[in-house]
C-alpha cells in the first residue's frame, strides 16, 4: 500500500528547520495556540487586501471598495503603478493571481501559491504582497523557506532556467509608499536549496518513522538553545516536573507560535 503524501508548504517547512517538536505539535498533533486579537486583525486586513489585488488581476473592478477607504486607495494604486513600471506589464506578458505550484517528492507534496506570476518568453517572475513595512534584515528573509522553496518549485516545474527567475516582495503597509525587494536565482542557488530541502526530508522521514514505531517524540536541533524561540521556557518547566505528563500540554500551550 502506497504511503500517504504529506503537504508540506513554506509555512511548514520553516518550522520543521527552526524547531521539530514545535511542527509535530502543531502540524501532526495539531495543537496551536489561540491567536492575539491584533494579531488577527492584522491577518484579517492581510487576507482583505490580497483578494482586492486577486480581484484586480483577474480583471475585475475594485472601484467601488477603494471608494470607501481613501488610504487604501492611496496604498494600491501607488502599488499598481510601481509594479507595472518595475515588471513591465504589457500585452506580451501573461499573469496569474493565486497561482498554485505543486511537486512530488518521495512522500511528500511541496506546494507553493504565488500571489502573482508574470511569465515573459525569457523570464518568469513571482511576486509576494507582505502587508507590512519592508524588513531591515535583507539576509533573513533570503533564507526563509518561503523565497528558497517559491524559486525552487518554479525552476522544477517549468521550463525556465534558474537564471530566468526572480521572486519580488512588495511591503504595502498605510501611510507608506510600496517597497521592493527582489531575489534573483541562479543554478548554484538552485543546487544549494536542492541539498537543504533534501536534508530536511530526510530527517523528516527519520523523525516519522521514530514516532510511529517507537513512539519517540520529534528531537530538539542541536543548536536550539541558541536559535529556537520555545527552548527556554520548554525545558525550564519540563525540569521542574517530576513525570507528570498530564502538564506536558499546557506547559506548551504557554509558548508563543513561531511567526511565519
Amino acid at each position: 500500500m502506497k504511503t500517504a503524501v504529506i503537504r508540506l508548504s513554506q509555512a511548514q517547512l520553516n518550522l520543521l528547520e527552526l524547531c521539530p517538536p514545535q511542527f509535530q505539535r502543531v502540524y501532526l498533533e495539531q495543537l496551536g495556540s489561540p491567536i492575539e486579537p491584533e494579531v488577527q486583525e492584522s491577518l484579517l486586513w492581510g487576507n482583505q487586501f490580497h483578494q482586492l489585488m486577486q480581484q484586480h488581476f483577474l480583471g475585475l473592478s475594485i472601484d467601488s471598495i477603494l471608494e470607501v477607504d481613501q488610504d487604501l486607495k492611496k496604498i494600491v494604486e501607488a502599488l499598481l503603478r510601481a509594479v507595472s513600471e518595475q515588471h513591465n506589464l504589457n500585452s506580451d506578458c501573461w499573469t496569474e493571481a493565486e497561482h498554485y505550484r505543486g511537486l512530488e517528492k518521495e512522500n511528500y507534496l511541496l506546494t507553493a501559491i504565488y500571489d502573482l506570476l508574470i511569465i515573459n518568453e525569457n523570464k518568469a517572475q513571482i511576486l509576494d504582497w507582505k502587508t507590512y513595512l519592508q524588513p531591515q534584515n535583507k539576509k533573513k528573509l533570503e533564507n526563509n523557506w518561503q523565497t528558497k522553496l517559491y524559486l525552487y518549485l518554479l525552476a522544477e516545474t517549468s521550463n525556465y532556467l534558474p537564471e530566468q527567475i526572480s521572486l519580488t516582495y512588495w511591503f504595502v503597509k498605510i501611510p507608506h509608499e510600496p517597497q521592493c525587494l527582489t531575489f534573483e536565482y541562479s543554478d548554484k542557488l538552485h543546487q544549494e536549496y536542492t541539498k537543504e530541502l533534501e536534508f530536511l526530508l530526510i530527517n523528516l522521514d527519520e523523525y516519522l518513522l521514530n514516532l510511529n514505531e517507537n513512539n519517540l517524540n520529534f528531537p530538539h536541533n542541536k543548536n536550539c538553545e541558541n536559535n529556537c524561540p520555545y527552548y527556554n521556557l520548554f525545558f525550564s518547566k519540563i525540569n521542574n516536573i517530576e513525570n507528570d505528563n498530564n502538564n506536558l500540554l499546557s506547559i506548551i500551550d504557554e509558548i508563543e507560535e513561531v511567526s511565519i
